[in-house]
């Protein structure tokens, strides 16, 4: 991330700040998770997500302006599959969040890009980095008899959904421009979640501070960081991106500890630590690959 020798003052100053404004975006999405989390006896983790849901098809449809009707099925199928994993992995999310707390729960989302930043060779070093992040996860749960192992199963599923939306982007993104695959999955999987936020509105379940929570998660959690990004993303290279989204579970386990009173124990810190450890060393010795930065930027804003 630092600039290159005899890079004029001006662009290093440009990169500094595109630097601070991704981690102030990282930042504000963890926040919008905790504040979401606080509308969670009212409306439940569904009522949270069909929300957000909606905040971010209001931030990505009209950026992105998708041609429907133009649509082919090789368009579509890849498409209909990400609009799936959208509503899978938000809900998986948002319950593990529930159950086991934010900071293990985003620290557990996060073995998915990691993985697929893995996945990707079978050399000794990458090998090693796996069993670091495993180790990581151990130290982070110390399994046994009074651990939540549902809490546990939805973050590993939320990983695994963050997973299948990075390798099915690659796909979708390849046929259709610009943002104009996760604009019209995220609309899909708002249109899917309907039922669910008028059934609440009917019960007046989201009304007052319940609501007021669930906006400000899809506000802080969608519509800034994915500004954040857009910005940041024209002046720092996708593999400092990468090393930056290191920050979430930080951020994560930070705003738990201060918006949810859910304090992490030391073995916990020491478990984020060592998975952001093995995910910083996986992407600054991973292979370039097509525009990486743009796949966890949609992630993020979805």
């Amino acid at each position: 991330m630092n600039s290159a020798p005899g890079t004029p003052p001006s662009t290093r100053s440009r990169t500094a700040r595109s630097v601070v404004t991704l981690l102030a975006g990282s930042a504000s999405n963890q926040v919008g998770a905790a504040l979401g989390a606080h509308a969670f006896p009212a409306v439940g983790p569904a009522g949270v997500v069909g929300v957000r849901q909606w905040v971010a098809a209001a931030v990505l449809v009209p950026l992105a302006r998708p041609d429907v009707r133009r649509m082919t099925w090789p368009q579509w199928w890849p498409v209909l599959l990400l609009a799936a994993v959208f509503g899978a992995m938000n809900l998986a999310l948002y319950s593990a969040i529930e159950r086991v707390g934010l900071g293990l729960a985003v620290t557990l989302e996060f073995l998915g890009p990691l993985a697929v930043a893995l996945a990707g060779s079978r050399s000794r070093r990458d090998l090693l980095g796996a069993l670091v992040a495993a180790a990581g996860v151990w130290l982070l749960v110390l399994p046994g008899g009074s651990s939540d192992w549902a809490g546990i199963g939805l973050g590993l599923a939320a990983a695994c959904c963050w997973a299948a939306y990075i390798l099915l982007n690659r796909v979708a993104g390849a046929r259709l421009p610009g943002l104009q695959a996760p604009a019209i999955a995220t609309a899909l999987c708002a249109l899917a979640v309907t039922p669910v936020v008028v059934v609440l509105v009917v019960q007046q379940r989201l009304t007052g501070a319940p609501l007021a929570y669930a906006v400000a998660a899809g506000v802080l959690a969608s519509a800034v960081p994915y500004a954040a990004d857009l910005v940041a993303l024209r002046r720092v290279t996708p593999r400092a991106f990468g090393v930056l989204c290191s920050a979430h579970p930080v951020w994560a386990a930070l705003a738990g500890t201060l918006l949810l009173g859910q304090a992490l124990a030391l073995h916990e810190w020491a478990g984020v630590a060592v998975v952001v450890l093995a995910n910083v060393v996986a992407v600054l010795h991973a292979s370039p690959a097509p525009r990486p930065a743009e796949v966890h930027s949609a992630a993020t804003a979805a």
